[in-house]
């Protein structure tokens, strides 16, 4: 691929993960303006050359220009979208008048819209008509990719010929994406993982061991793959670095906000107080009621998802649902 396509890379969104990105980009020999709704986060990029609010102990490369002005971003080449999923549809409709529609858009945000209970890509697409939607989702924690640590994500588009030239465009020596045209199944594995990842945090804040853990990152595969499929996705997609990949990243590892979460609420800690004050978003808070209504509209048993939202949300006693989970009569394990 030519080095001078996609040359210049716009970012949205001045979080943890969106400068990770835009330090990916930098490295990927990309010119970057990176959109920051916070003015003392462009100013601290541009001056400073850091992201002490959301990714302190970084340097921001001078390639990378922090601008507070969507009307920055008109004259990128690609621009990705890295806000939470349920800003991501205003701020998209707010890009429209501004950003050509010959310009692609890679959605970077792991969640469903409540409002709509939409994916992402077809959210963006709607605020959006015209451009080229894709995705980009996989098992990254900012902090490793900020640190230029080796990582594997998915990036999918309909259009198979672009989510090659853009997986080159952002290829560097420790970033690698792999392309595929399933759309759903990228989207959904990224925004079902997270639910599942605060059921596996319930798991440890109430000490109920790493048997159970296994047992709940399993099934929950299942409950992904089953409305998956309904929804259109392929299976390889969701065993993949999208799906299970990044369910047993975010299921396991420290950095995990959702497995944070759970483990919160595991030990008593309603969610609402865990999140109050947090800079950072766990998106499986939002993700989990609308899960269970798209299992339902589809007629797919989720469980596992289920209980999440009815703990976030419905104010279950955690022991009485994990007693009924566990109650649930038998079956074979592939029904």
């Amino acid at each position: 691929m030519p080095s001078s396509l996609y040359a210049h890379v716009g970012i949205v969104g001045g979080g943890a993960w969106g400068t990770a990105l835009a330090l990916t980009a930098q490295r990927a020999g990309r010119q970057v303006t990176l959109w920051a709704l916070e003015p003392e986060v462009v100013d601290d990029i541009n001056t400073a050359r850091r992201n002490q609010r959301y990714l302190p102990g970084h340097t921001i490369a001078a390639g990378i220009t922090a601008t507070s002005a969507l009307a920055d971003l008109a004259s990128c080449d690609v621009v990705l979208l890295v806000t939470p999923a349920q800003a991501s549809g205003a701020v998209a409709r707010q890009l429209a008048p501004l950003v050509p529609a010959t310009v692609p858009i890679v959605v970077c945000a792991k969640g469903i819209e409540a409002a709509a209970a939409k994916l992402m890509p077809a959210v963006v697409s709607d605020a959006l008509p015209g451009h080229s939607i894709s995705m980009l989702s996989g098992p990254t924690f900012a902090e490793e990719v900020a640190q230029g640590l080796p990582t594997a994500v998915t990036l999918a588009s309909p259009d198979r010929a672009l989510g090659e030239a853009l997986a080159h465009a952002l290829r560097t020596p420790t970033f690698r994406p792999y392309w595929t045209d399933d759309v759903t199944g990228v989207a959904l594995g990224g925004a079902i993982k997270n639910v599942l990842a605060i059921a596996c945090g319930v798991v440890e804040g109430r000490k109920l061991g790493d048997n159970a853990r296994a047992a709940v990152l399993t099934r929950g595969f299942a409950e992904m793959a089953r409305l998956g499929l309904a929804m259109g996705a392929r299976l390889e997609t969701l065993a993949g670095l999208a799906g299970l990949g990044d369910l047993t990243l975010t299921c396991n590892g420290p950095l995990s906000r959702n497995r944070s979460l759970g483990a919160a609420v595991g030990q008593g800690i309603k969610a609402a107080d865990f999140l109050a004050g947090r800079s950072s978003v766990a998106e499986g808070f939002h993700t989990a009621p609308i899960v269970q209504a798209l299992a339902a509209r589809h007629q797919v048993e989720m469980p596992i998802c289920a209980a999440v939202a009815a703990l976030l949300h419905d104010g279950a006693d955690i022991d009485d649902t994990i007693r009924a989970l566990l109650a649930r009569p038998l079956k074979g394990e592939g029904e």
